[in-house]
């Protein structure tokens, strides 16, 4: 015996409405075919599953333990349906994004929260990490798409480049907060609050105040931006920190400006070259480019 599950389901819709016409109604087809379909079935299985009484149509007991063994297959089947509407309308999948540290504590949960509000059925992987990592994991397949510092270590990877302008920031009472833009002559002697001695914004501060001969005073060092900001607050200094930090503080205690000569941050958004995007991703590769436009410096 050859069962198709379009008879099954047919069966299946009867049962659940209780009408021929609310059956059909309920797959899109006529009721002259969901009659059809059923009476195959009774053909195969040689019982009838249906008696008519005073109109209404009643489920035999065969026709009932009939119903309580496919119940499960025909909704199985409807899931996987609905599933796949909602991977073609990108409502459900899974997000997969890492990004470095000073994106992780305010940018990139807001954007990821805006981009899940319509997508109920998402799934979502968020990690922040250092920058050569984030390259390890994309390059991996653990993570779709990365946001990471320069230089790019693989050329395994897909790189969309975004530089953008630092800031320095300064306790709230700071007397250098009357200035608009601060200079290397004006932070003379203050103290400063630095990233290790080979990221880039440190190299670049050196190499400032080196130029304008004069002495750069680091009092801290540390390898989050989040941490300069806290020492920042604490009154222990000034710090050249990129804008996401700063743009995305909740809290108070420090003030920024612009520093000039500009130091400038080179950034990546990476994918891997070898594993094409999901729909998913590349939905989000589109707003997060869009989202980080207003922050690309004039170079």
């Amino acid at each position: 015996m050859h069962l198709r599950f379009r008879q099954l389901q047919a069966f299946h819709a009867i049962i659940e409405t209780g009408t021929v016409t609310s059956a059909a109604s309920l797959l899109g087809i006529s009721q002259p075919a969901i009659s059809n379909l059923l009476n195959q079935l009774e053909q195969q299985t040689r019982f009838k599953l249906f008696e008519r009484i005073k109109g209404r149509l009643i489920a035999t007991p065969e026709a009932r333990l009939l119903f309580e063994e496919i119940d499960t297959v025909v909704r199985g089947f409807d899931h996987v349906t609905q599933a796949v509407l909602d991977l073609q309308n990108k409502q459900a999948g899974q997000l997969q994004v890492a990004s470095q540290h000073s994106m992780s504590f305010g940018f990139m949960p807001k954007l990821i929260s805006r981009f899940a509000k319509d997508r109920p059925d998402m799934t979502i992987s968020f990690q922040s990490q250092y920058s050569a990592k984030i390259q390890e994991w994309v390059m991996s397949g653990l993570f779709e798409i990365g946001v990471c510092e320069m230089p790019i270590l693989s050329d395994g990877l897909n790189v969309f480049p975004i530089t953008v302008e630092t800031r320095i920031a300064m306790p709230e009472a700071s007397p250098l907060t009357q200035h608009e833009v601060l200079t290397p002559a004006l932070l003379d002697g203050v103290p400063f609050i630095v990233m290790g001695p080979d990221h880039m914004t440190h190299r670049r501060t050196r190499e400032v105040f080196h130029t304008a001969g004069i002495p750069l005073k680091t009092k801290v060092h540390s390898h989050l931006f989040k941490n300069l900001l806290s020492f920042v607050k604490e009154g222990m200094g000034v710090s050249i920190l990129d804008p996401f930090v700063l743009d995305f503080d909740s809290g108070d205690g420090f003030v920024s400006r612009p520093f000039r000569p500009e130091i400038m941050m080179e950034m990546a958004v990476i994918t891997s070259r070898t594993r094409p995007l999901s729909a998913i991703g590349q939905d989000f590769l589109k707003l997060l480019k869009a989202e980080l436009e207003p922050y690309q410096a004039e170079v």
